[in-house]
Protein backbone atom coordinates (compact mmCIF):
# COMPACT_ATOMS: atom_id res chain seq x y z
CA UNK A 1 0.00 0.00 0.00
CA UNK A 2 1.58 3.47 -1.07
CA UNK A 3 1.73 6.32 0.97
CA UNK A 4 -1.82 7.77 -0.68
CA UNK A 5 -4.16 5.07 -0.39
CA UNK A 6 -2.49 5.06 3.72
CA UNK A 7 -3.68 8.84 3.59
CA UNK A 8 -7.51 9.49 3.95
CA UNK A 9 -10.36 7.43 5.10
CA UNK A 10 -10.35 3.60 4.68
CA UNK A 11 -11.70 2.13 0.96
CA UNK A 12 -14.92 0.73 3.05
CA UNK A 13 -16.15 4.87 4.64
CA UNK A 14 -15.10 5.90 0.86
CA UNK A 15 -17.73 3.03 -0.77
CA UNK A 16 -20.73 3.51 2.20
CA UNK A 17 -20.60 7.99 1.53
CA UNK A 18 -20.42 7.09 -2.17
CA UNK A 19 -23.79 4.69 -2.22
CA UNK A 20 -25.31 7.30 0.10
CA UNK A 21 -24.96 9.81 -2.62
CA UNK A 22 -21.18 11.19 -1.71
CA UNK A 23 -20.25 12.51 -5.22
CA UNK A 24 -16.49 12.99 -3.62
CA UNK A 25 -16.19 10.01 -2.04
CA UNK A 26 -15.91 7.44 -5.28
CA UNK A 27 -13.93 10.09 -7.02
CA UNK A 28 -11.60 9.86 -3.97
CA UNK A 29 -11.61 5.97 -4.86
CA UNK A 30 -10.84 6.89 -8.40
CA UNK A 31 -7.73 8.86 -7.67
CA UNK A 32 -6.23 6.35 -4.88
CA UNK A 33 -6.56 3.63 -7.39
CA UNK A 34 -6.25 5.24 -10.99
CA UNK A 35 -1.94 4.38 -11.00
CA UNK A 36 -2.14 1.22 -10.48
CA UNK A 37 -5.04 0.61 -12.20
CA UNK A 38 -3.30 2.27 -15.37
CA UNK A 39 -0.65 0.01 -14.87
CA UNK A 40 -2.29 -2.92 -15.18
CA UNK A 41 -4.48 -1.92 -18.07
CA UNK A 42 -1.47 -0.45 -19.58
CA UNK A 43 0.68 -4.10 -19.42
CA UNK A 44 -2.44 -5.80 -20.77
CA UNK A 45 -3.22 -3.73 -23.56
CA UNK A 46 0.26 -2.61 -24.55
CA UNK A 47 -1.24 0.99 -25.76
CA UNK A 48 -1.90 3.77 -23.60
CA UNK A 49 -4.74 5.05 -25.31
CA UNK A 50 -6.29 1.42 -25.10
CA UNK A 51 -5.28 1.66 -21.24
CA UNK A 52 -7.03 4.81 -20.19
CA UNK A 53 -10.09 3.57 -21.97
CA UNK A 54 -10.10 0.52 -20.05
CA UNK A 55 -9.86 1.96 -16.48
CA UNK A 56 -12.41 5.12 -17.29
CA UNK A 57 -14.78 1.64 -18.20
CA UNK A 58 -13.48 -0.25 -14.75
CA UNK A 59 -14.69 2.96 -12.90
CA UNK A 60 -17.70 3.32 -14.38
CA UNK A 61 -18.60 0.11 -14.28
CA UNK A 62 -17.25 -0.08 -10.47
CA UNK A 63 -19.54 2.93 -10.08
CA UNK A 64 -22.73 1.31 -11.53
CA UNK A 65 -21.89 -1.83 -9.67
CA UNK A 66 -21.18 -0.54 -6.03
CA UNK A 67 -23.95 -1.49 -4.49
CA UNK A 68 -22.92 -5.09 -5.42
CA UNK A 69 -19.38 -5.18 -3.49
CA UNK A 70 -19.62 -6.97 -0.26
CA UNK A 71 -18.88 -4.58 2.41
CA UNK A 72 -15.58 -6.66 4.57
CA UNK A 73 -14.29 -7.62 1.34
CA UNK A 74 -10.76 -6.19 -0.13
CA UNK A 75 -12.33 -3.05 -2.43
CA UNK A 76 -8.66 -3.22 -4.78
CA UNK A 77 -9.53 -6.70 -5.31
CA UNK A 78 -13.13 -6.33 -6.36
CA UNK A 79 -11.72 -3.30 -8.41
CA UNK A 80 -8.97 -5.08 -10.63
CA UNK A 81 -11.51 -7.96 -11.24
CA UNK A 82 -13.49 -5.54 -13.10
CA UNK A 83 -10.13 -3.51 -14.26
CA UNK A 84 -8.87 -7.12 -15.55
CA UNK A 85 -11.97 -8.32 -17.05
CA UNK A 86 -12.25 -5.01 -18.97
CA UNK A 87 -8.36 -5.22 -20.37
CA UNK A 88 -8.41 -8.89 -21.36
CA UNK A 89 -11.66 -7.98 -23.03
CA UNK A 90 -10.52 -4.92 -25.23
CA UNK A 91 -7.12 -6.99 -25.76
CA UNK A 92 -9.07 -9.58 -27.53
CA UNK A 93 -10.47 -7.24 -29.86
CA UNK A 94 -7.71 -5.66 -31.09
CA UNK A 95 -5.32 -7.56 -33.76
CA UNK A 96 -3.16 -10.21 -32.33
CA UNK A 97 -0.42 -9.36 -34.34
CA UNK A 98 0.14 -5.87 -33.04
CA UNK A 99 3.35 -5.77 -31.89
CA UNK A 100 2.88 -4.59 -28.26
CA UNK A 101 5.47 -2.11 -26.72
CA UNK A 102 5.53 -1.72 -22.98
CA UNK A 103 6.12 1.44 -21.25
CA UNK A 104 8.61 0.60 -18.52
CA UNK A 105 7.65 3.61 -16.27
CA UNK A 106 4.65 1.68 -15.53
CA UNK A 107 6.83 0.03 -12.89
CA UNK A 108 6.34 2.63 -10.77
CA UNK A 109 10.02 2.61 -9.35
CA UNK A 110 9.08 0.17 -6.66
CA UNK A 111 11.52 -2.16 -8.22
CA UNK A 112 14.89 -1.95 -7.38
CA UNK A 113 17.16 -2.73 -10.47
CA UNK A 114 20.71 -3.97 -10.31
CA UNK A 115 23.35 -0.96 -10.83
CA UNK A 116 24.49 -2.05 -14.00
CA UNK A 117 21.02 -1.64 -15.07
CA UNK A 118 19.76 1.26 -13.25
CA UNK A 119 22.86 2.94 -14.05
CA UNK A 120 24.72 1.71 -17.33
CA UNK A 121 28.34 2.99 -17.45
CA UNK A 122 29.42 1.81 -20.53
CA UNK A 123 28.00 2.12 -24.34
CA UNK A 124 27.88 -1.68 -24.03
CA UNK A 125 25.96 -1.86 -21.30
CA UNK A 126 23.38 0.65 -22.60
CA UNK A 127 23.31 -1.33 -25.70
CA UNK A 128 22.47 -4.25 -23.60
CA UNK A 129 19.48 -3.06 -21.62
CA UNK A 130 18.03 -2.10 -24.85
CA UNK A 131 18.39 -5.55 -26.39
CA UNK A 132 16.95 -7.11 -22.72
CA UNK A 133 14.03 -4.66 -22.58
CA UNK A 134 13.10 -5.43 -25.97
CA UNK A 135 13.22 -8.98 -25.64
CA UNK A 136 11.00 -8.56 -22.59
CA UNK A 137 8.63 -6.79 -24.39
CA UNK A 138 8.36 -9.41 -26.83
CA UNK A 139 8.50 -12.17 -24.45
CA UNK A 140 5.21 -11.14 -22.22
CA UNK A 141 3.65 -9.61 -25.53
CA UNK A 142 3.72 -13.40 -26.69
CA UNK A 143 2.06 -14.43 -23.65
CA UNK A 144 -1.82 -15.61 -23.82
CA UNK A 145 -3.83 -13.15 -22.14
CA UNK A 146 -4.44 -15.05 -18.77
CA UNK A 147 -1.11 -15.63 -18.67
CA UNK A 148 -0.33 -12.06 -19.17
CA UNK A 149 -2.86 -10.85 -16.39
CA UNK A 150 -1.37 -13.36 -14.17
CA UNK A 151 2.02 -12.35 -14.15
CA UNK A 152 1.59 -8.63 -13.90
CA UNK A 153 -1.36 -9.18 -11.16
CA UNK A 154 2.03 -11.05 -9.47
CA UNK A 155 4.75 -9.45 -10.38
CA UNK A 156 3.88 -5.97 -11.40
CA UNK A 157 1.34 -5.41 -8.26
CA UNK A 158 2.38 -7.97 -5.51
CA UNK A 159 -0.88 -9.40 -5.23
CA UNK A 160 -1.15 -12.53 -3.34
CA UNK A 161 -2.44 -15.74 -5.11
CA UNK A 162 -5.95 -15.49 -3.38
CA UNK A 163 -6.10 -12.18 -4.84
CA UNK A 164 -4.65 -13.27 -8.42
CA UNK A 165 -7.73 -16.39 -7.45
CA UNK A 166 -10.34 -14.09 -6.52
CA UNK A 167 -9.76 -11.37 -9.56
CA UNK A 168 -9.43 -13.58 -12.76
CA UNK A 169 -12.15 -15.90 -11.22
CA UNK A 170 -10.46 -19.05 -11.09
CA UNK A 171 -9.08 -21.25 -8.52
CA UNK A 172 -5.00 -20.74 -6.82
CA UNK A 173 -3.86 -23.63 -8.34
CA UNK A 174 -4.88 -22.19 -11.59
CA UNK A 175 -3.08 -19.11 -10.69
CA UNK A 176 0.02 -21.17 -10.08
CA UNK A 177 -0.28 -23.55 -12.95
CA UNK A 178 -0.62 -20.24 -14.96
CA UNK A 179 1.83 -18.24 -13.46
CA UNK A 180 4.68 -21.12 -13.44
CA UNK A 181 3.90 -21.46 -17.36
CA UNK A 182 4.39 -17.34 -18.09
CA UNK A 183 7.97 -17.61 -16.07
CA UNK A 184 8.97 -20.49 -17.96
CA UNK A 185 8.16 -18.85 -20.98
CA UNK A 186 9.74 -15.15 -20.28
CA UNK A 187 12.55 -17.32 -18.67
CA UNK A 188 13.09 -19.72 -21.88
CA UNK A 189 12.46 -16.26 -23.93
CA UNK A 190 15.56 -14.33 -21.84
CA UNK A 191 18.21 -17.30 -21.77
CA UNK A 192 20.63 -15.26 -23.66
CA UNK A 193 20.59 -12.42 -20.82
CA UNK A 194 20.84 -14.67 -18.24
CA UNK A 195 24.12 -14.86 -16.52
CA UNK A 196 26.22 -18.36 -15.96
Amino acid sequence: MNEKEKAGPPDEVLIRAALGGEEGAFRELMERYKGRAFAVAMGITGDADEALDVVQDAFVKAYYNLKEFRFGANFYTWFYRLLVNQAIDRWRKAARSRTVKLDESWLSGEVTLPESVAHPKTPEELAQNRQLSEALTRAVAGLPEYHRAVILLREVEGLAYEEIAEVLHCSVGTVMSRLHYARAKLKEALKEFQEG
